[in-house]
């Protein structure tokens, strides 16, 4: 199995130099770039769908990080301004920081991606207060809240029943007493869980989150499904396998799932497809631990059976193109940093 390492991302820190206006400039940019390089046929629908996507993440910015509109907090259509017909799902796990310029570097990158942008939890450090929310996570993924899908992580529940997480980003997160929901992207049939166990009734097989899950899958079956949440159940990082969410792997395999994304380890890891079990197949679940939103890195422990790729120097996102009967990832780098990890799944 094969380890690639990169040097650490080195970005000016965004205190001193106004994020806010550092990311809107970003996201001019990533407009220019994306009516630059659309087809004629498709300019039109793009300056429409971009101009509209870019106009709401600067205004939710600049305003103090207003939210959007409504949406069902558990059953929602993502709509995604691309230049293409695919779908994206971009994002990170272990975010935001007052002390550190990491979740600058990466909010940058959302900048230049549109999409649905996903948090794969501990969104705002150390506590998920709201005070945290506004003054570390606000000024640069927060930009991005019109977008954004999130996940809760054990540090967002370190404030009582995740107060600061629910009320920052409110129906988009799903019933505060649950903070778990779904939403269909494209094809794509997306859930997102709560792996904070402790705090939802628990993830064990005849829990109500379980059982949710279940239920779901089978009344809304879709060829290609997506799954992510904060603790994963494979892991070569610090924290290691979190077999607490066995019972959720056990269900997604049961219906054809192909992806599991999770943070908490602060590194990157991907894993070849595998069973509930860590048995390699070509029928497994494909996991990657996307735990580079900003916030520091950790070393590798052990390393898992089936780890194909690991990196722990690297902040960064991972971008999914969500075609029908199929998808491409690449994790994308800060600037400054040269790791990359890019490839292509088909749906089963």
């Amino acid at each position: 199995m094969s380890e690639t390492r990169a040097g650490r991302s080195r970005t000016g820190s965004r205190r001193h130099l106004g994020p806010r206006l550092i990311v809107a400039l970003a996201l001019a940019g990533s407009l220019a770039a994306a009516l630059a390089g659309a087809s004629a046929d498709v300019t039109a629908d793009v300056t429409a769908d971009v101009t509209a996507d870019v106009t709401a993440d600067v205004t939710a910015g600049l305003a103090a990080g207003v939210a959007g509109p409504g949406f069902d907090p558990f059953d929602v259509p993502a709509v995604t301004a691309v230049a293409t017909s695919a779908p994206v799902l971009v994002g990170a796990g272990d975010i935001a920081t007052c002390r550190g310029s990491g979740d600058g570097a990466t909010a940058a990158l959302l900048a230049s991606i549109p999409g649905t942008v996903f948090t794969a939890g501990d969104n705002a450090y150390d506590s998920g207060r709201a005070a945290e929310y506004a003054r570390c996570y606000g000024p640069t993924w927060g930009v991005f809240r019109p977008r954004t899908r999130p996940a809760p992580g054990n540090h967002d529940y370190a404030t009582a029943g995740a107060a600061g997480y629910f009320g920052y980003f409110g129906a988009r997160a799903g019933d505060p007493r649950r903070g778990y929901y779904a939403y269909n992207l494209g094809s794509w049939r997306i859930y997102v869980l709560n792996s904070n166990c402790w705090a939802v009734g628990g993830c064990a097989a005849g829990s109500p989150q379980e059982r949710w899950l279940r239920a779901n899958l089978a009344a809304s079956p879709h060829r290609c499904v997506l799954a992510y949440w904060h603790h994963p159940l494979f892991s070569s990082g610090l924290h290691g396998n979190q077999s607490a969410v066995r019972a959720f792997w056990n269900d997604l395999q049961a219906a054809g799932a192909e992806i599991v994304i999770n943070g908490h380890d602060h590194d990157y890891e991907r894993f070849a497809p595998q069973t509930p079990g860590g048995v390699a197949s070509a029928t497994g679940i494909r996991e990657f631990v996307v735990g580079t939103g900003g916030r520091s890195h950790y070393g590798f422990g052990v390393v898992r059976r089936n780890s194909q790729v690991r990196n722990a120097r690297a902040f960064g996102v991972l971008k999914l193109t969500l075609r029908a009967g199929s998808y491409d990832w690449r994790f994308v780098p800060a600037a400054g940093t040269k790791f990359s990890d890019a490839g292509h799944g088909t749906c089963r």
